[in-house]
C-alpha cells in the first residue's frame, strides 16, 4: 500500500478506508465473515466528488464556455475511459483485492473495475484529508493540459466530418465494416475499415466498434485532407 500512496502522492491516515477503496465486491462477498465492505459505496461518493472537482474545475479554466460545452467537456474527462487511463496510468489494477472467480476472468484489466475503483480512491482521500487533498488528487492524474487534450479530441466527431467532406461531390458512398478483433473479452481492440464507394480510405482500432470506426474516419480525413 505504502508503494500506491507514493504514486498518489499522498498519505493516509487511515489506510482502512485506502484497502476498502480497493476491494472489489467479488473480494468482499467472499470475506462476508469478516464483514468487510466492498467499494462499491465509496465509488457512489467518488463520482460526486470527481464531478464537483471538474465542474469547478472548468467553470474557472474557461469563463467564455456556456453551460452545454462545460457539461460535455466535463463528461468526457470523468467517463469510464479517462478513469480506466488513469488507473493504468497508477498500476492500480496491481493492487485490487478480487474474488477468486474475478481473479480468474481477468479483472484486474477490466475497464469498468479498474474505473469505479479510480472513484472510490478519490473518494477514499476525501474522507481521510478532506476536499482539498482530493482536488490535488484529481488535478494531478486527470485535469492536466495533457488530458485535456485528449478530451477536445474525443469530442470531434470524425465521422460526421468526414461525411461532410465526401457530400460536396455527388454519388459518394461511405460505409464501415469491422475486420478484426484481439484480445479477451473483458479488453478487446476492434479493427474498422472505412471505405468509399468501395476502396478502403482508412482503418483504425478502438476499444469499442464505435471508436475504431472513428478512428478509421480520422485517418480517412488525413489523407483526404493532404
Amino acid at each position: 500500500m505504502q508503494e500506491l500512496e507514493q504514486k498518489l502522492n499522498y498519505t493516509f491516515r487511515d489506510p482502512a478506508l485506502l484497502r476498502e477503496a480497493l476491494s472489489h465486491s467479488s473480494y468482499a462477498n467472499e470475506h462476508r465473515a469478516a464483514h468487510l465492505n466492498s467499494n462499491e459505496r465509496l465509488e457512489f461518493l467518488g463520482d460526486s466528488v470527481l464531478g464537483f472537482v471538474t465542474a469547478e474545475f472548468l467553470f474557472r479554466q474557461h469563463p467564455d464556455l456556456p453551460e452545454g460545452d462545460l457539461t460535455r467537456i466535463r463528461a468526457a474527462l470523468v467517463c469510464e475511459q479517462s478513469l480506466y487511463e488513469v488507473a493504468r496510468k497508477l498500476d492500480l489494477g496491481r493492487y485490487l483485492r478480487l474474488g477468486r472467480g474475478e481473479e480468474a476472468g481477468g479483472g484486474r484489466e477490466r475497464t469498468s473495475i479498474l474505473a469505479d475503483a479510480t472513484e472510490a480512491v478519490f473518494a477514499a482521500v476525501y474522507l481521510d484529508g478532506g476536499i482539498d487533498a482530493a482536488t490535488a488528487l484529481i488535478h494531478r492524474c486527470l485535469l492536466d493540459a495533457e488530458r485535456e487534450e485528449v478530451v477536445e479530441e474525443r469530442r470531434r466527431d470524425y465521422k460526421t466530418a468526414l461525411q461532410e467532406l465526401i457530400q460536396r461531390h455527388a454519388d459518394q458512398v461511405l460505409t464501415y465494416q469491422m475486420i478484426g478483433e484481439q484480445g479477451p473479452d473483458h479488453d478487446k481492440t476492434f479493427v474498422a475499415e472505412v471505405q468509399l464507394n468501395g476502396s478502403a480510405v482508412g482503418t483504425g482500432s478502438g476499444h469499442s466498434k464505435k471508436e475504431a470506426e472513428q478512428a478509421a474516419a480520422k485517418a480517412a480525413l488525413e489523407i483526404m485532407e493532404k
